[in-house]
């Protein structure tokens, strides 16, 4: 059969997906002012949040190892899926789309620096927010209580620890918004729901089941914590965890994915091409609406 004959892909090559991903950044900062991001980010933390309360909720009570580990990925999967359908703004897919946008074209560094500042906030806010919230609508059993604080544990298991532990969550952050990065990147191949869902839920449930360090995640978890326990020290959530696991997720979003795909994919200059009808009209940055 003739290359002529093949039916239309139903996905955009990887070859394309940096340049989508780009060129959809590009147009957020130019249009997109300091409210709008912020509100987006807002949201983008909310969506996280619920995440983790529905990944507790499905894994509590779970009798063994692996069957816990999948279910807080598929719950921990929904909230990141809702981040991604909805256009919200989440700080860790911000590391693969703005460096994605600096290295094919010439905005503003301030502007995508505001982008990614305003992003942190309105995650941390909306975070905070959402899990008081909740704490204020529902009480959790006590077995989704137990797994919820053992979780904030091990997350900041490396508190006090020295050198060592806090880049051992370096590393950590680095590989979970490689996965995380590498979930906004199969999301953006997808052109139907299912097409985009399954990869992101392969790779966020690899990371979450490995317990990697992604820091709107762990985020999400401690504001649920502190609004149902209390008792959490900020301050020491912020140097041993949020800070380094931030730090590591830059460079896996940033290098290990922007950088590392854009430099690989650079040399392919055809242009993206229309994979249905709907895709002429619409146009091929439609296919992503990632933040």
């Amino acid at each position: 059969m003739g290359a002529e004959a093949l039916p239309p892909a139903r996905y955009i090559g990887s070859e394309f997906v940096m340049r989508v991903l780009a060129e959809h950044g590009r147009e957020r900062i130019e249009r997109l002012n300091s409210v709008r991001v912020l509100a987006l980010g807002v949201l983008g933390g909310s969506f996280i949040t619920t995440g983790a309360l529905l990944a507790m909720l499905l894994a509590a009570g779970a009798q063994t190892e692996g069957a816990l580990r999948l279910l807080e990925g598929f719950g921990f999967s929904i909230g990141f899926f809702f981040v991604i359908l909805s256009g919200a703004v989440l700080f860790t897919e911000t590391n693969v789309v703005l460096p994605a946008v600096l290295l094919r074209h010439r905005s503003p560094v301030v502007r995508v620096l505001r982008f990614w500042a305003l992003a942190v906030i309105g995650n941390v806010a909306g975070a905070w927010v959402t899990g008081q919230a909740i704490a204020f609508a529902i009480e959790l059993s006590p077995a989704t209580q137990q797994l919820l604080t053992e979780t904030v544990a091990a997350k900041t298991a490396a508190v006090g620890g020295g050198g060592v532990a806090w880049w051992s969550v370096v590393v950590s952050g680095v590989l979970a918004n490689w996965l995380v990065g590498m979930a906004a990147f199969f999301a953006t191949m997808g052109r139907t729901i299912i097409g985009k869902y399954v990869p992101v839920f392969l790779a966020v449930t690899a990371f979450v089941a490995a317990g990697f360090q992604h820091s709107p995640a762990n985020m999400g978890f401690f504001s649920l914590e502190s609004a149902f326990a209390g008792g959490m020290d900020w301050g020491d959530v912020l140097l041993w965890n949020l800070a380094p696991a931030g730090l590591g997720n830059v460079v896996g979003g940033g290098i290990a994915v922007a950088l590392l795909l854009t430099w690989v994919y650079g040399g392919f200059s055809r242009s993206i091409p229309p994979l249905d009808a709907d895709a002429q009209e619409s146009g091929p940055t439609s296919a992503s609406t990632l933040s």
